[in-house]
């Protein structure tokens, strides 16, 4: 039995951080006013007939809080890249020299700030949603070991258990979004 509680615990966790992870995957995508190479993350470009992440055909990197620069390790790759950037609708236009793809990151205005925001908080409600959801879980499971011959105080300490590991991680997600906002609405 002790296992089994061992094995729900972990599950829970384990459910728990993928959701933690997946949140902080999702809030890089949104941009705060500075350029950062994860906005492209989701690109995908035409490689010879195959759709290809962005990151397996060119270097990306920031040289400035204002601009991603894009080296493609092929020449021949930025006008796929380019169009690739347009067909995202990211509202940003490339510029190239030939050699190199820039992006220049146009600062945010006070309405677009205030519309990442609140995308910056849904994202977080669906992560909180996600840890309450395997905690709702792991305590039905510990029901069930409860109806198997679990005694009822080991359900509760493992109940509880369950609740303070949730608790951690609502907790992160808070501090990942004032993280986020702050970054958004610094100017």
């Amino acid at each position: 039995m002790q296992e089994d509680i061992e094995l729900i615990i972990e599950d829970a966790k384990e459910r728990m951080e993928k959701a933690l992870v997946h949140l902080d995957h999702e809030l890089g995508k949104i941009r705060a006013g500075k350029a950062n190479p994860r906005m492209l993350d989701s690109l995908l470009v035409d490689y010879y007939g195959s759709m290809t992440p962005l990151s397996q055909v060119a270097n990306v990197s920031t040289p400035d809080a204002r601009t991603i620069a894009i080296q493609p390790w092929e020449k021949s790759m930025i006008g796929a890249i380019e169009k690739a950037i347009l067909a995202a609708n990211l509202g940003m236009n490339p510029d190239n020299n030939g050699d190199i793809v820039r992006i220049n990151v146009p600062p945010l205005t006070e309405e677009r700030r205030r519309d990442l925001v609140k995308q910056v908080k849904v994202e977080g409600e669906d992560a909180k949603v996600s840890i309450r959801a395997a905690r709702r879980d792991s305590n039905e499971l510990l029901k069930k070991l409860k109806k198997d011959g679990l005694s009822e105080d080991l359900e509760k300490d493992a109940e509880n258990e369950v609740q303070k590991i949730t608790d951690s991680f609502i907790k992160q997600v808070e501090d990942q979004l004032n993280k986020k906002e702050n970054d958004i609405l610094t100017v």
